[in-house]
C-alpha cells in the first residue's frame, strides 16, 4: 500500500478555520498546490466542509478539510458554522487563518481559546501579507506570517505543520508489540454474507500488515477450518485473532493455553480506550425493560439481512438481558449530541473513525455518564470470555479487580 493509499482514519486531519473572507481556501491551495477549495471574493463561497485525502509533503498521507467560514450569518450560516465546529472533534492539527490587514476578531481569539482548553496542536496564519507595508516579526511559535497570493512562506507554513505533526505523534502498534519476530498468529476471518465480496475488513487488513511488520507468521482460515487449521500446526499458535461474531465458537475451538482475542477489541485499544470500553460492558447485566440502548457504526454500509449492528448485537442483548430493549442507530458521522436517554451506547470497533473522533464519543459518554462498549467487548462478555480476550492486556485487566 502506498502512502496515497492510506486509510482515511489513519491519515493526519488538518482542518482549516477562520472568517469569511480571511482566505482560508487560498491558502488550502497553495499549501496543497492544487485547486482544491473554491477561490472568490464574494464572501461564504465555502458552503460546507471540503475534504481531500492527499500526499502532502513533508507530512506524508493527510486529510485537509477547509471549513466554512465562522462569522457566516442567517440561519444557514448558523448551520454551517455547526459544521466547522463539529470538524473540530476530528482534527489533529488545526490551522487558523487569519486577514493580517484587519487582525485578530473576537471570534478568531474564542476559536484560539477553543483549542488551547483541547490541547489542540494549531498554527496562527496571518495571511495577505503582501498588501502589509512591512510583514511583522514575531516570537510566538503559533504565529507565521504568509501571502497565499505570492506564495511567501508557503513552505514554511507546511515545515511548521510538519513539526507540530512529528512532536504530537508516537508510534502505534494493533497487536505487534505484543509478539515476538517469528510467532505463529491465527486469524479468523469468517466469509458469510455481511462479507465484502472479494477482499476482507478493514481491520482484518490493519491487523494483517501489522503482523507481517513485526515479522510474524500469520495464518488466515474461516471459522468452520479453525479446528483442522490448529491440527495442522506443529505447535500451539503464539495468540488467536477472531472476528467477533464468532468469538463463542473459536473460544470453544482454541485451547485454553492459548492467548485469544478479537480484532475489535485490538481495535479498540489501538484507538486509546480499551479500558473505558471494557469497564462499560457491565452496564449489560443491569439493563431493564423498556431501556434505550444506542449501537452507533463509525462506517456506512448496506444492510444486510444478518447485520451484525442492526440484528445479530441487539438479538443477542435481548437474549443475554431477557429483556424487552429499545433500540436506536446510528451510522457514519452521526452521533447523537445528546445521550442521556440512553442507558448504554454499544460501538463498532471505530476503523473508519481517526483516533480524535473515536475518544471524543468516548467521552461524550462519559460526560453524560453514559456507559459505552463495543462490539468484541460486548461480545466477549456475553459469552463469558471477556477476561479471557483480555489476557494480553494486563493493565486493562488490573484496572478490572
Amino acid at each position: 500500500m502506498g502512502l496515497n493509499d492510506s486509510i482515511t482514519s489513519e491519515r493526519l486531519h488538518i482542518g482549516f478555520f477562520g472568517l469569511c473572507n480571511a482566505g482560508k481556501s487560498s491558502v488550502v491551495n497553495a499549501v496543497t498546490g492544487q485547486e482544491l477549495a473554491v477561490v472568490s471574493d464574494r464572501s461564504g463561497t465555502t458552503t460546507d466542509p471540503v475534504k481531500k485525502a492527499m500526499e502532502l509533503l513533508p507530512l506524508g498521507p493527510v486529510e485537509i478539510i477547509d471549513t466554512p467560514g465562522l462569522d457566516d450569518e442567517g440561519e444557514l450560516g448558523e448551520k454551517r458554522i455547526k459544521k466547522a465546529k463539529q470538524i473540530l472533534a476530528l482534527t489533529d492539527i488545526a490551522v487558523l487563518v487569519v486577514d493580517s490587514t484587519k487582525g485578530l476578531s473576537p471570534l478568531d481569539n474564542e476559536l484560539i481559546k477553543t483549542f488551547e482548553e483541547k490541547a489542540l496542536p494549531y498554527v496562527l496564519v496571518m495571511n495577505k501579507c503582501d498588501l502589509l507595508s512591512e510583514v511583522p516579526q514575531s516570537n510566538d511559535t503559533h504565529t507565521i506570517w504568509v501571502s497565499a497570493q505570492t506564495g511567501y512562506n508557503v513552505n514554511a507554513l507546511k515545515d511548521m505543520i510538519g513539526a507540530l505533526a512529528k512532536s504530537n505523534s508516537a508510534p502505534k502498534y494493533i497487536v505487534s508489540d505484543l509478539l515476538n519476530a517469528g510467532d505463529v498468529v491465527v486469524m479468523v476471518i469468517p466469509i458469510d454474507e455481511s462479507a465484502p465480496k472479494g477482499r476482507i475488513i478493514l481491520p482484518q487488513q490493519m491487523t494483517l500488515r501489522d503482523l507481517l511488520d513485526k515479522g510474524c507468521t500469520a495464518i488466515c482460515c474461516k471459522d468452520t477450518e479453525l479446528k483442522s487449521t490448529l491440527e495442522c500446526l506443529k505447535e500451539p499458535p503464539a495468540m488467536v485473532i477472531t472476528d467477533s461474531q464468532v468469538f463463542g465458537k473459536v473460544a470453544r475451538i482454541v485451547p485454553n493455553g492459548v492467548t485469544l482475542t478479537s480484532f475489535s477489541i485490538l481495535m479498540a485499544r489501538y484507538k486509546g480506550e480499551l479500558d473505558t470500553l471494557v469497564k462499560g460492558a457491565k452496564a449489560l447485566e443491569s439493563l431493564k425493560d423498556g431501556d434505550r440502548v444506542l449501537i452507533s457504526e463509525g462506517c456506512t454500509h448496506h444492510r444486510q439481512c444478518n447485520d451484525i449492528g442492526t440484528v445479530k448485537i441487539p438479538g443477542w442483548i435481548k437474549n443475554f438481558t431477557n429483556k424487552d430493549i429499545v433500540f436506536e442507530f446510528t451510522s457514519g458521522g452521526d452521533f447523537p449530541e445528546d445521550l442521556d436517554k440512553y442507558a448504554l451506547i454499544v460501538h463498532c470497533g471505530g476503523c473508519m473513525l481517526n483516533e480524535k473522533e473515536m475518544k471524543r464519543r468516548i467521552k461524550a459518554a462519559n460526560i453524560s455518564s453514559i456507559p459505552m462498549v463495543n462490539y468484541g467487548v460486548a461480545i466477549a462478555h456475553m459469552n463469558g470470555i471477556l477476561k479471557r480476550s483480555l489476557e494480553p492486556f494486563e493493565d486493562v485487566l488490573s484496572s478490572l479487580k
